[in-house]
C-alpha cells in the first residue's frame, strides 16, 4: 500500500519510520518532509496547510491512507475533505479537533462532563481582563484560545508578567487571531505528565505513558517550548493512577464525545498535573505529542499500519498494542536562541559518528547538495533503548555530544534522578 505522511517535525520522522518497518508498505510519500525523512521517504513540496493541492496529490497517486501529523491540518478540516472524497486518513475530524483548536471550546468541553482541571475564566476583553488581573492570586496561567505552535501558555509569577503577557497576545497580536480570546487558569502545583491515547470513535486505548521537558533550560528554567526531551514509561504511572485516570478522565472523555456526537478517530494527547487531589488534563491535543512520539513509537512492537486501520475502522482493542519493556529517552538538539529567536542554515556534522543503535530524528532540517543544515528550532531528537533509565541517558548523552552545529544546545538533565 501507499502511504501518504503530512508534515515536517521529528514527530513526521518517528511515525515515518515506524511506517517503514511494515512489511505491508511499499511507498511512503512525506509532505514536505525533511532532510531526515528523506532517507526513507520521498518527500513531496506541499505544506502541511495546504489542503487543496495535498488532497489532489493523494487523489493523483491514489493514496491508501494519509496520516496527519500536525495539529493546524486537523483543525483546519483536512480528514473532512479527505474523507468527502474517499479517501482514508488518520486523524480527527475538524468537530474533534476543536478541543485542540480552542483552549475555550476544550474546558467549556471538561467543565461539561466534570473532567478535572483548573479553575479557569475566559475574556474576550483585553480592557476587562487587564481590569481583573490584580485579583487573582499568583502564579497564574494565561492561554491564548488558538493554536500557537506550543507557545501559547504563559506562566505568570506575579501581576507585572500577566500584563504583559495580555498585551503582547490580545494587542499585539504576538498569535495572531488565536490571542483574540484568552484563558485565565490557576496554576496547579504537582509533577507532570504525558498520555497519548489512540481513539477509534467507541474505545480510547491509552498507549504508553511518557515524560515531556517543557521549559529551554535545565533545571525547568526559562521560557516553555514545545518540548526539550522526553522518557517512557513514567514512573508515576502507578496502577492505582491509571485506574483514576480511567474513571476520572478517559470513560468521561468517551461519555463526552457519544453525547457531543463527536466521531473521534486518531490521536488523543492528554497533558496532566498529578497533584495532591489527583490527575487533572492541563490540556487536550489531537495529534502525536512531541517529543513524546519520539520515545512512544519506538516502544511499540505492533504494526502500526494495522493500529491506523483499526482505529479508523472503530474496532481497535487493547490487546491490539504490544509494547517493548525497555526504556526510552530523547533528547532535543536546539538551535541558539531558540524558543525566542534563532537563526536557520547552520551546516550540521557528526551524524556518521552516532552509533548504530541510537536514532536520529530530524526536526527542523533540510538537505542541500548533500549537506545537511538546521531549518527550525528544534532541530534533532536524539533517542535511544535500553534496558534501564541509567543506560539509556548515557547512550543518549554519549552520541548528542559527537553532533555539531552552530550555536547548538541542550538539557542535560532530561530523565535525571528517575528510577527505573
Amino acid at each position: 500500500m501507499k502511504v501518504l505522511v503530512i508534515g515536517s517535525g521529528a514527530r513526521e520522522h518517528a511515525i515515518v519510520w515506524k511506517i517503514a518497518q511494515s512489511e505491508r508498505v511499499s511507498k511512503i510519500y512525506c509532505a514536505p518532509g525533511n532532510g531526515g525523512i528523506s532517507q526513507i521517504a520521498e518527500c513531496v513540496n506541499i505544506k502541511a496547510e495546504d489542503i487543496d493541492t495535498l488532497l489532489a496529490f493523494a487523489l493523483k497517486e491514489e493514496i491508501d491512507l494519509t496520516v496527519v501529523g500536525p495539529e493546524a491540518p486537523l483543525v483546519a478540516g483536512i480528514v473532512d475533505r479527505f474523507t468527502e472524497k474517499g479517501l482514508k486518513v488518520f486523524g480527527p475530524n475538524r468537530e474533534g479537533a476543536r478541543l485542540e483548536g480552542s483552549k475555550v471550546y476544550s474546558k467549556k468541553f471538561m467543565e461539561k462532563y466534570n473532567i478535572p482541571t483548573a479553575k479557569y475564566k475566559t475574556y474576550n476583553s483585553y480592557e476587562d481582563v487587564k481590569n481583573e488581573l490584580s485579583e487573582y492570586n499568583y502564579p497564574l496561567v494565561i492561554k491564548a484560545d488558538g493554536l500557537a505552535a506550543g507557545k501559547g501558555v504563559i506562566i505568570c509569577q506575579e501581576l507585572q508578567e500577566a500584563e504583559d503577557a495580555i498585551e503582547s497576545i490580545m494587542v499585539d497580536k504576538k498569535f495572531g487571531e488565536s490571542g483574540d480570546r484568552i484563558v485565565v487558569e490557576e496554576f496547579l502545583e504537582g509533577i507532570e505528565a504525558s498520555l497519548l491515547c489512540f481513539v477509534d470513535g467507541k474505545n480510547i486505548v491509552p498507549m504508553e505513558s511518557a515524560r515531556d521537558y517543557k521549559k529551554a533550560f535545565d533545571g525547568d528554567k526559562g521560557p516553555n517550548t514545545g518540548g526539550m526531551g522526553c522518557f517512557s514509561p513514567n514512573p508515576i504511572f502507578t496502577d492505582g493512577l491509571k485506574e483514576r485516570i480511567r474513571k476520572e478522565i478517559l470513560d468521561k472523555v468517551i461519555e463526552g464525545f457519544k453525547k457531543e456526537k463527536i466521531d473521534f478517530k486518531g490521536v488523543l494527547f492528554i497533558g496532566l498535573m498529578i497533584t495532591d487531589e489527583g490527575p487533572k488534563v492541563l490540556e487536550f491535543n489531537v495529534r502525536f505529542g512531541d517529543p513524546e512520539a519520539e520515545v512512544v513509537l519506538p516502544r511499540l512492537e505492533s504494526d502500526i499500519i494495522d493500529i491506523f486501520e483499526k482505529t479508523i475502522d472503530g474496532r481497535l482493542e487493547k490487546e491490539d498494542l504490544k509494547w517493548s519493556t525497555k526504556k526510552s529517552l530523547c533528547v532535543i538538539a536546539a538551535s541558539g536562541g531558540y524558543p525566542i529567536k534563532y537563526e536557520k542554515g547552520k551546516e550540521i556534522n557528526g551524524l556518521d559518528k552516532i552509533d548504530d543503535d541510537v536514532i536520529v530524528f530530524h526536526g527542523g532540517t533540510k538537505k542541500e547538495d548533500g549537506k545537511l543544515y538546521t531549518n527550525g528550532g528544534r532541530v534533532l531528537a536524539v533517542t535511544s533503548l535500553r534496558d534501564d533509565m541509567e543506560s539509556v541517558r548515557k547512550v543518549v548523552y554519549d552520541n548528542i555530544e559527537r553532533i555539531k552545529f552552530q550555536d547548538m544546545y541542550y538539557r542535560k538533565d532530561i530523565g535525571d534522578a528517575i528510577d527505573n
